[in-house]
């Protein structure tokens, strides 16, 4: 691996980001990182432009990929690392969840057009071709609109899910998607776990089940997690012999998150590339 900060957990224009595959290296680069990992929504179409961009420029690229699953009412994100992009069951089911997306990004917007001047073509203006289309996007459209200030204003108001204009969509369950990442060789990491007023906590037997089917570890540095959850996060490391690691979440301007204001250290790193087998860093 490069020398320099590791951020485990990235976002680029062929997800929710505002900058491609190509920017967010170059972003990077600049940072003075040694590692980045490409982590869109449920797409690994970024790759291999990725890659090339990194080419020469001494950066490692971890390719991977954030998974949408779902528990009960609850959004649980998985970050999934060096699987196999081809693996038949990793295909079909991402394929699945974006196309889930896109009809439930649909269905908000026709709600929300019976009481603002929103269109799907709005939406549609701020992705670009082989984006996962979602939320984020009809924010961006919002914002363009002037009927909120950002993202982040737009999610704690017309995209609220009390804001009656939610829908849900379909996505595996947590231990699903564990075995599904880690049946493609790939190393399984549960997202910013304990967020504020985000996400319903998993007791220790949930967290049990996802050790079961191999879950590596637990983002613990994410500025989204609460001080008391940071804590919780350490005990369940302790007593389940979990890796902690620490990201950004950066999405270029579309959130005011920045590239390695938290870190993965380098051991958990060498660990997880240890055990994934179903595609290699990128090493620049």
């Amino acid at each position: 691996m490069s020398d320099g900060p590791i951020d485990l957990h990235t976002h680029s224009s062929v997800s929710d980001g505002t900058e491609t595959p190509t920017q967010l290296v170059r972003a990077a680069v600049e940072a003075g990182l040694g590692t980045v990992a490409l982590t869109d929504h449920d797409s690994t179409a970024g790759w291999h432009e990725a890659f090339a961009a990194a080419a020469g420029t001494g950066l490692t690229v971890i390719p991977g990929m954030e998974l949408s699953t779902n528990w009960g009412p609850a959004s649980v994100h998985v970050l999934a690392y060096l699987f196999d992009p081809n693996n038949g069951d990793i295909v079909a089911e991402t394929a699945r969840i974006r196309d889930g997306r896109l009809h439930r990004a649909e269905q908000i917007v026709e709600r929300i057009a019976a009481d603002y001047d929103l269109t799907w073509d709005d939406v549609l203006a701020e992705s670009s071709d082989g984006t996962t289309l979602g939320r984020p996007h009809i924010a961006d459209a919002l914002v363009r609109k002037g009927f909120v200030p950002n993202r982040t204003a737009a999610f704690e108001s017309i995209l609220h899910w009390r804001g009656g204009y939610y829908v849900k969509y379909y996505a595996p369950s947590p231990v699903e998607g564990v075995r599904t990442i880690v049946a493609a060789g790939g190393v399984a990491v549960l997202a910013h776990p304990v967020t504020s007023n985000k996400y319903r906590p998993m007791d220790d037997t949930v967290i049990r089940q996802l050790v079961d089917v191999g879950l590596f570890g637990l983002e613990l540095d994410h500025r989204d997690n609460t001080v008391e959850g940071k804590v919780r996060l350490r005990t369940l490391a302790k007593k389940f012999g979990l890796e902690l690691t620490g990201s950004s979440d950066y999405h270029g301007e579309g959130k005011p998150n920045r590239l390695a204001e938290n870190t993965t250290s380098p051991e958990v790193l060498a660990k997880l590339v240890a055990r994934g087998t179903g595609s290699a860093p990128f090493v620049g």
